[in-house]
């Protein structure tokens, strides 16, 4: 009991102690007399409602704001555990403080180190997104966390945002597939997903301040459809508002999205909780909507608060008894945190999964994910796959062939058991065979030392000129203005000389390949013509080497798709044609509205380095045989789209089939197409597979203000059907017979 005394966020110490006996002696009562809220055949609500009617005022209030970095106090008195709370979206953080970021110097807290959620998005595979969020449930479970941060399914607006590599892509449908079947994984191990940021957090330069002007179809059509998705199909149980404001309101307690849109019209029933440092005001916190403030700073520092003076802490107690809120909004923060409680069995210790941890299933599930993440991105003359029978030497050239990166991604970082490097992966599958050698390339060390970059250069070109083929592992890291929470990119450019090096390395030795450990985008026009091939790696998780080695030598075939639009040049990138990014005086102008990433190249007739959808393959696909099937079942599908794909290549392979709607003539205007649905086949050589996409009501539809509602409105849309946004394969129009508005 030393902890819980000595810390002024928890109960007092002699109370604790008296809890700590009527836990106890709960532990020893006969079933028929245990409270109701004990008993695991009530219904959920009549859980909630009676424990919450046996807490007292101060209870109340202890349980909607943290007492330590990621935890709200246990009430052992009524038998309330500790909530514990931790970092994703990639894997269970390692535990810190409890009152600072340090490492708490565990040696139980190692976790499974997946794939960055730019590479889970880029499999667009949705059975492969809930096993990801599997292995996030069994750890957080065997961790003993009840809530992970996690997923991500804010949408990528501009390629200079650090956290791009964190998000699923630029496409809300995409999002919202993907960010469900994440949450159902995680969720059915008895561990709360955590769906963030609500709504619009897409850069990380002003986060905090910014206030997004944004108009109402924007935000329905574009920003909101993930989480809304994540509300009603995988019922999530715990929402993350987001740093910035909305129309003047800090996201994590605006009224409008959190009290009327979040909790009302999409029937949000858990937990809406505050990012580290987004709480600002008790007042507008406590009427907002928001239901649990963690690590709030000290206006104008970066230091924490003590946990007692948080704004819905002692201020929220105090203003309470003076009659400035009413309790019931109290009860209604702390009603939702319960039923998240009772959903993930907190109080039901022998009906709750036991977890596991860094199991080889999870390792096996990293590793797929990493290799049908990887997007190739340009193969001339079958550069790739690459044959050992037909290489004796092999030059692996770049810092990023034996960085790792799990460690330095902030609060997504994970200490996991190990990493394969990608100079590690390549060694293990092919250096019995080849003769590999290795030249560092570049520096981060010595990024502003030109001297040491050119010697590291001229090195490399040498071990080039001596092999066969060289392989540069290029990209970024979680660097400052790189990678990184916080910080946005400050252009599009590789770091530390990395195109020089790329140039020179190609000039000595035509059979030169890239592979990029980075998140999107890059900008690639200094070199890319002269290369014969680009592999698009991303952050690939504790198995990437493994991953990259077999993608590299044709054990696997590349069957990534991308899931952000890579501009020729920033400036063709809509936040940046427009001027808009980073915001004006504090306001963040969506101008672009509907046309973010693919939907404005396609409007502008702009074209980019690589399209949305965009991803080569060793084997090739032929579509064919396109048929729109009406519905037979008022609830089910209004259509269905049934086509042939056949791999008529010589090698096995997997194909992203992707579906895109246009309508004819809209009452108000629209993009030129809109993704409406996807489905990923693995095919064997000549073999040929039936696919079938269904679509609903809302894949016709858009948000009409002055209707407040999605209109599908009778008409004509064309249906496309295509290995990318920019290659459309197979079309045809479909009718919709009548005009319908759905609330």
């Amino acid at each position: 009991m030393t902890s819980i005394i000595s810390n002024p966020c928890r109960l007092p110490g002699i109370f604790s102690l008296v809890l700590l006996g009527f836990a106890t002696a709960f532990g020893t009562l006969r079933a028929e007399d245990r409270p109701l809220y004990q008993d695991a055949s009530q219904p959920m609500e009549k859980r909630v409602e009676d424990l919450l009617g046996r807490m007292t005022l101060e209870e109340k209030i202890s349980q909607v704001h943290g007492d330590s970095k990621f935890t709200t106090p246990a009430i052992p008195r009524l038998g309330i555990p500790v909530r514990w709370l931790t970092d994703g979206p990639q894997g269970v953080r390692e535990d810190v403080g409890p009152y600072n970021w340090r490492s708490a110097g565990h040696t139980d807290d190692y976790a499974t180190y997946m794939p960055s959620l730019c590479a889970l998005g880029s499999t667009w595979n949705l059975d492969l997104a809930t096993a990801y969020g599997n292995v996030l449930g069994q750890e957080t479970r065997k961790r003993g966390k009840d809530i992970i941060l996690g997923p991500i399914a804010d949408i990528v607006r501009t390629p200079l945002c650090g956290r791009v590599y964190e998000y699923f892509g630029e496409d809300p449908f995409l999002n919202a597939r993907m960010s469900v079947n994440y949450i159902r994984g995680v969720q059915t191990n008895d561990v709360s997903a955590c769906v963030k940021h609500f709504a619009g957090n897409n850069q990380e330069l002003g986060r905090a301040v910014i206030d997004m002007d944004m108009d109402a179809r924007t935000l329905r059509e574009i920003y909101l459809p993930p989480f809304e998705a994540a509300v009603k199909e995988a019922g999530v149980w715990t929402v993350m508002g987001a740093y910035t404001k909305f129309r003047g309101e800090h996201c994590a307690y605006s009224d409008y999205l959190i009290n009327k849109i979040l909790k009302g019209e999409f029937g949000f029933q858990g937990l809406v909780m505050s990012d580290w440092g987004g709480t600002y005001s008790t007042r507008e916190a406590v009427l907002g909507g928001l239901d649990l403030e963690m690590g709030t700073l000290i206006p104008g520092t970066e230091k924490e608060l003590p946990c007692d003076d948080y704004y819905l802490a002692r201020p929220f107690l105090e203003g309470i008894r003076k009659g400035e809120y009413p309790v019931s909004l109290l009860d209604d923060k702390v009603r939702r945190g319960l039923r998240v409680m009772f959903a993930t069995h907190a109080f039901d210790a022998d009906m709750r999964k036991p977890g596991s941890l860094n199991t080889p299933a999870h390792q096996a599930t990293a590793q797929r994910i990493a290799e049908e993440s990887m997007v190739l991105l340009k193969n001339a003359g079958d550069a790739l796959p690459l044959n050992v029978s037909n290489l004796t030497s092999l030059a692996v050239i770049g810092d990023n062939a034996v960085r790792r990166h799990a460690t330095g991604l902030f609060g997504a970082g994970v200490k996991t058991m190990h990493e394969i490097t990608p100079l590690e992966g390549i060694v293990q599958r092919a250096g019995d065979k080849v003769n590999i050698t290795y030249s560092a390339g570049f520096s981060k060390a010595g990024a502003t030392n030109l001297a040491e970059r050119a010697r590291l250069i001229e090195h490399a070109v040498a071990a080039a000129k001596q092999a066969d083929v060289a392989v540069i592992i290029a990209g970024l890291n979680h660097s400052r203005y790189l990678d990184d929470e916080g910080w946005d990119r400050k252009d599009l450019r590789l770091p530390y000389g990395q195109d020089e090096l790329i140039q020179q390395v190609v000039k000595a030795n035509p059979r030169t390949i890239v592979v990029l450990i980075a998140g999107p985008a890059i900008e690639m026009d200094p070199w890319l013509a002269q290369l014969p091939a680009v592999l698009q790696a991303w952050y690939p998780g504790m198995e990437g080497g493994t991953a990259i080695a077999r993608v590299l030598f044709g054990d696997v075939d590349p069957s990534g798709k991308l899931t952000c639009t890579y501009p020729k040049q920033l400036m063709d990138s809509p936040a940046h044609a427009l001027g808009t990014y980073p915001g004006t005086n504090g306001t963040l102008f969506y101008k672009e509205g509907l046309l973010v990433g693919y939907r404005w190249f396609d409007a502008k007739d702009i074209e980019p380095e690589f399209p949305f959808g965009f991803g080569l393959s060793y084997t090739t696909f032929e579509y064919s045989n396109l048929k729109i099937v009406p519905g037979q079942d008022t609830n089910g599908p209004v259509v269905t789209a049934e086509f042939d794909i056949a791999n008529t290549g010589q090698r096995a392979g997997a194909e992203v089939a992707q579906l895109y709607v246009h309508q004819e003539k809209p009452a108000l205007s629209r993009p030129p197409k809109e993704l409406k649905g996807f489905k990923k086949i693995s095919l064997k050589p000549g073999e040929k597979k039936t696919v079938s996409i269904p679509l609903d009501q809302r894949a016709f539809a858009y948000y009409d203000p002055a209707k407040t509602g999605w209109v599908s409105e009778a008409g004509d849309f064309k249906i496309l059907v295509g290995s990318s946004s920019r290659d459309i394969r197979l079309q045809d129009t479909f009718h919709l017979a009548q005009t319908t508005v759905e609330k």
